[in-house]
């Protein structure tokens, strides 16, 4: 039997795709055309150079197969639309092929509102990894953690899943519960959380003050007005300090990322000038390039950033901006990697593209894209526990100790502590620092350069005053 798929039509079928996208070249010949004055003679490209043929052989032979000996019949589209999405899948983890749901979802996620448990996920090694669950959403609240590898939906196995047909089964009616069997570092066997669904609205920006005069914002995850809420942010905490602020942590962990823009805003806020971040592909418009505007809204404070390995893309271009234009220390665990920038191109209303089109620099010239960002100094999770000590016995124990005659100051005004009452915020800043070693170890940083700035300060005052002095002439009467 004449296999049909033999080399001569498969060969007329590559010139037909060359002519539908416009590849083939046409001209006449002048020697030729001298000859025969009513010939013209076509020169067509060889297709081998043009098309893989062996390639597309391969792929015409494979999709008759399918069709003709699978087990259950399978249509045209839904081949096609599965050598799409295996093209795309085949090239990184973050490309993809969006269908009509896919469209939604990209929607959802930008806005800040969006059904499901509320993580951000990715695929490694055929299972779904958390790349770190969301705050305040039924993830978090369960306890799923950046790292956590997903093995069962319910009872349905991830091994074989693709990332789009994992997301489906999470998300579900708010008030639905899904159990996740997960793989977690440290741990010897899976462990089973059950999360209950629930309408996700991710709250962009959070701030307090953690200490006197030290603020304290959180950024979840970058949206479209991120960069205002920031500015919005800082302007609050300013109100609450009713001082102006002396230090600020800004708090970058468990981010995934999220809109460029945003993470060059929020960059924009605390820089002077210089460059932000850029990028590079293979097309024009992957090749771009931002730069800070004059004016620091922070005054320039000292800043720490706090990152782990769940701080990703957008994160890690904020903190790496910070870091390379020496704005900011920064305090955690490596970051996620991920500097790929991927572009989201129509095909049609409800057809698209999500593909890598560019990498992620800092404006040193380092690439993001799979070693992230490391931190200046390392401090990995821990629980801090006091130790009892005897009391020790003080000069003012002593009999007839001398006194000391300068004035008491009053402990609530002259230090500036915050009153300690049931239910004030500095209880409730002690449970979270006690809870938080990262957090507690970048306020007792910034507690220290305060201390250096304002110590520095006062000895340059002195100093100008002492050369003042020094050389103001004096007359002898």
């Amino acid at each position: 039997m004449r296999n049909m798929f033999s080399a001569q039509p498969l060969v007329f079928s590559a010139l037909s795709i060359a002519l539908a996208f416009g590849t083939v070249t046409a001209h006449a010949e002048p020697e030729a055309a001298a000859e025969e004055p009513h010939a013209i003679k076509i020169k067509l490209p060889d297709p081998a150079s043009q098309l893989p043929l062996e390639e597309l052989r391969r792929f015409t032979e494979v999709f008759d197969r399918i069709k003709k000996t699978y087990v259950e019949e399978v249509d045209d589209a839904t081949l096609l639309n599965n050598a799409i999405r295996g093209m795309l899948s085949g090239l990184d983890p973050h490309s993809a092929y969006l269908e009509p749901t896919a469209f939604d979802d990209l929607q959802e996620s930008t806005t800040g509102e969006f059904g499901g448990l509320g993580i951000e996920v990715g695929m490694e090694n055929g299972f779904v990894k958390v790349i770190s669950p969301i705050d305040d959403t039924p993830a978090s609240k369960a306890g799923i953690e950046a790292g956590d590898v997903i093995i069962r939906l319910d009872e349905h196995p991830v091994k074989g899943m693709t990332l789009e047909e994992a997301v489906n089964i999470m998300r579900g009616k708010p008030g639905t519960d899904i159990v996740l069997t997960i793989v977690r570092e440290g741990d010897n066997n899976p462990r089973e959380i059950t999360v209950t669904r629930d309408i996700i609205q991710v709250t962009s920006v959070k701030t307090r003050l953690v200490a006197p005069s030290i603020g304290y914002i959180r950024i979840t995850q970058f949206q479209a007005k991120t960069g205002d809420d920031f500015s919005k942010g800082l302007d609050k905490l300013k109100q609450e300090n009713e001082t102006p602020l002396e230090g600020l942590v800004i708090d970058l962990r468990n981010n995934p990322g999220g809109v460029l823009q945003a993470a060059v805003a929020v960059a924009d806020s605390l820089l002077d000038s210089g460059l932000i971040v850029y990028t590079e592909g293979r097309i024009k418009s992957s090749q771009l390039r931002f730069s800070a505007t004059s004016g620091d809204e922070t005054g320039g404070v000292p800043i720490v950033v706090l990152i782990n390995g769940g701080s990703a893309s957008a994160s890690e271009i904020l903190s790496g901006a910070l870091q390379d234009h020496h704005r900011a220390v920064i305090m955690g665990t490596d970051s996620f990697g991920k500097g790929s920038v991927q572009t989201v191109m129509p095909l049609n209303e409800e057809y698209g593209l999500k593909m890598t089109t560019a990498r992620y620099y800092t404006p040193s010239g380092r690439s993001i894209q799979a070693l992230g960002i490391t931190p200046d100094i390392t401090v990995k999770r821990a629980k801090l526990t006091e130790l009892q000590s005897q009391e020790y016995f003080k000069e003012a124990d002593l009999a007839r100790h001398l006194e000391n005659d300068a004035s008491p100051q009053d402990s609530e005004t002259g230090t500036g502590r915050m009153a300690d009452t049931e239910g004030s915020p500095a209880d409730s800043n002690e449970e979270i620092l006690a809870r938080d070693f990262q957090l507690r170890e970048a306020v007792s940083l910034l507690k220290g350069l305060v201390i250096y700035q304002n110590r520095a300060a006062k000895t340059k005052i002195v100093t100008e005053a002492d050369s003042a002095v020094a050389t103001t002439p004096t007359t002898a009467e």
